[in-house]
């Protein structure tokens, strides 16, 4: 469309551009602005029209054009004060992102023009630049609601309990899997041969690490690296371009209903504790030119953010048309998507308010009275940077926590430091010390190993160090403390005993996660035997380093993964909402958990106090005050055993009933076989028993 056009009044809801079947209406937030222009863009990228947009209402900014149709590419420009020591930044020579865009063409190419300040100049931010960033900047695309063929889908809506999570990049998991069309893109991601693989492990969701529209950092491109796992978001509506094959956003519909046919949720990585925009001497791309002083929060001298992400910003969620933003984004991809549940990202942010963390923030409270985002899965990283951002447990129920200490524990524990016997207790039974309270459930704790930001499980048990030289950071990045051990030699080795070691330390930490209360979260090919070199912050790593390399596959290790998976499905008592605290239940007497000696006798105060015992031996049924109708009759032993060979002497079963030894790390292929006199129980392993009748 180009020449003169006569723009209407339109509404000035729904936010972002909206096609009625005649013309777009279009609706952008900023309480600050003293003008908002509209800028149309034609297929080669020539800026065709420019006009205000003519009402403001509740500061949005509004206006409808006739005859404009889906495709259309377009931009805004924000005209106001430019004073970054009062909060303002507006520059309107810098073509802006709509924070409402539901589809991105083209990507930030990083030039000068992008700032908007002279970044040459000696006070920086405090200057003004004049350049136009249009020809540097992603096109914002007008669209319409499709005839996707959803093909009468239905979420699986496991319960939280029965959830076993494999977390995965949509690029990284597909690159390098052979027989997969189109790998590193949505439609790979559930393709026949990933389905297959995904459905045979046995888990019920998937956590897409980001896919919102995200950029790559140009500090990384100057070095040849990317931003690969993608926690630079710049449009939290519109899918990454980068994943798709063929340019549709149909193709992550696509995707999200190929894993519900197959029963597998899913659940996004979200990030809306920051943007890609960075401090304050970041470039102007989309919310920092629309509205500095609303969208983010500012420290106490305007000119800088708070930076409680540690990556420059953070996003101003107590502001009512920002936090609006983001539930509308999570509906967008609840309803539109059909999304699962979502992962947030520091998600301790999110609940920042006032001077601290509050568990009644207004984000906490909007998603609890939301008639969609109320029935989704809500987890989150119960940290961030800010003062007082640790905030493992206090998050308000139904939500779930990703528990990095029962990473650390576990990890410490088979790695054989003194004096862990008592925390991992603790973590086996789901950290109750931090989740048993206002009614939350035991699978409130989301226990996890390994994670994207870290070792992967094959790099636990083979460095004692980080080695990110490839981060082009001189190895300062990424974290010092990784409780891992390598078994002997640093990295790979020929010497068949180190690698018998760590195959069967990987076990055990894999058996320990899916013997443990909670929800167990699976690092993406931690079941093959995946290695990233001992780089634990592949964060730029968008190669062979980051991705999952499915030719060195261990076919044993993914057979017992299939097999431990298999059997935390076929036992809801390992998988159980209430907590164990050794309380007795009201139908037999029987308290619901023994913490037993080798002995078969049970474990003292000294027992516990013991600095030196490698060993812990667990008894569980059904938790004290489960309703009649659900309570089970049989119980389950775990023997973890972290040092030398044991002899084992079970309880005495009541007649009629016997102790079947199912799982052992040390013999995974041997089969079930029943234990009447005591059990040999080989060091360094973990065993797996049931108690059930004859």
């Amino acid at each position: 469309m180009a020449g003169n056009v006569t723009v209407q009044s339109g509404r000035p809801y729904p936010l972002g551009a909206t096609f009625d079947g005649d013309g777009v209406n279009f609706a952008v937030f900023s309480q600050h602005a003293t003008r908002m222009t509209l800028c149309l863009f034609d297929s080669s990228g020539n800026e065709t029209l420019n006009v205000n947009l003519p009402e403001c209402t509740g500061h949005v900014w509004h206006g409808y054009l006739p005859a404009l149709q889906p495709g259309q590419l377009y931009g805004y420009r924000a005209h106001g004060p430019y004073r970054p020591d009062e909060g303002h930044r507006f520059n309107a020579n810098k073509l802006l992102i709509d924070p409402y865009a539901k589809q991105l063409s083209g990507s930030v190419r990083w030039d000068g023009s992008l700032f908007g300040y002279d970044v040459n100049a000696r006070h920086a931010d405090l200057t003004f630049d004049t350049r136009d960033s249009a020809n540097h900047m992603p096109r914002c695309v007008v669209t319409v609601d499709d005839d996707f063929d959803w093909q009468h889908d239905r979420r699986p809506d496991t319960p939280m309990e029965e959830t076993v999570i494999y977390e995965a990049h949509v690029k990284g998991l597909t690159r390098m899997k052979e027989g997969v069309e189109n790998p590193g893109t949505y439609l790979a991601m559930s393709s026949d041969p990933m389905l297959e693989h995904l459905t045979k492990l046995g888990i019920t969701a998937i956590q897409i690490m980001p896919i919102h529209a995200f950029l790559d950092d140009e500090h990384l491109l100057e070095k040849s690296l990317k931003n690969y796992w993608g926690y630079q978001t710049i449009g939290f509506f519109a899918p990454e371009p980068r994943y798709m094959s063929g340019g549709q956003r149909n193709e992550v519909k696509e995707m999200i209903r190929r894993f519900h046919s197959a029963g597998i949720e899913v659940i996004l990585d979200v990030v809306y504790n920051h943007t890609g925009e960075g401090n304050h001497l970041g470039p102007t791309l989309s919310f920092r030119g629309l509205d500095n002083l609303s969208y983010y929060r500012l420290a106490e001298s305007a000119r800088y953010y708070f930076n409680d992400s540690g990556t420059g910003n953070s996003l101003n969620t107590q502001h009512p048309m920002v936090l609006r933003m983001v539930l509308d984004s999570l509906r967008h991809w609840a309803e539109e998507y059909h999304v699962d549940g979502f992962r947030f990202d520091l998600g301790a942010s999110l609940g920042r308010y006032g001077n601290g963390f509050d568990r009644n923030a207004p984000f906490f409270q909007a998603i609890a009275q939301d008639p969609v985002l109320s029935r989704l899965k809500m987890t989150g990283e119960p940290w961030d940077v800010g003062p007082g951002g640790y905030q493992l447990g206090a998050f308000p129920a139904p939500w779930a926590e990703h528990n990095d200490k029962y990473r650390d524990e576990v990890r410490s524990f088979w790695k054989g430091d003194a004096d862990k016997i008592r925390t991992l207790s603790a973590r086996i039974a789901g950290s109750a010390m931090h989740f048993d309270h206002d009614r939350r459930a035991a699978s409130a704790s989301v226990n996890f190993i390994t994670c994207h930001d870290g070792f992967t499980l094959m790099d636990t048990v083979s460095y004692n160090e980080k080695h990110n030289e490839a981060n082009g950071e001189n190895n300062s990045d990424g974290h010092d403390h990784n409780a891992s051990d390598n078994c002997g030699v640093e990295g790979p080795t020929d010497d068949a005993k180190i690698n018998d070691l760590r195959a069967r330390r990987r076990r055990n930490l894999l058996a320990t996660l899916l013997l443990s209360q909670g929800t167990p979260m699976i690092l993406s090919g931690d079941e093959l035997g995946n290695s990233q070199g001992g780089n634990n912050n592949a964060y730029c790593q968008d190669n062979e380093i980051g991705w999952v390399d499915w030719s060195s596959t261990d076919p044993q290790f993914l057979d017992f993964a299939r097999q431990i998976i298999a059997f935390r499905k076929s036992h809801p008592i390992l998988r159980q909402k209430r907590f164990l605290h050794a309380q007795e239940r009201l139908v037999d007497g029987v308290p619901d958990l023994f913490w037993r000696n080798a002995d078969g006798s049970d474990m003292t105060p000294e027992d516990w106090a013991d600095p030196e015992r490698r060993h812990l031996i667990a008894e569980m049924r059904t938790a004290s005050g489960t309703p009649e109708y659900a309570t089970l009759e049989y119980a389950i032993m775990a023997v973890f055993n972290a040092g030398e060979a044991l002899t084992v002497t079970l309880p005495k079963p009541q007649e009629g009933w016997i102790w079947i030894r199912e799982l052992d790390t040390a013999d995974p292929a041997l089969g079930p076989f029943p234990v009447t006199k005591p059990l040999e129980v080989h060091e360094n392993s973990v065993v797996a028993l049931i108690l059930r009748p004859e």
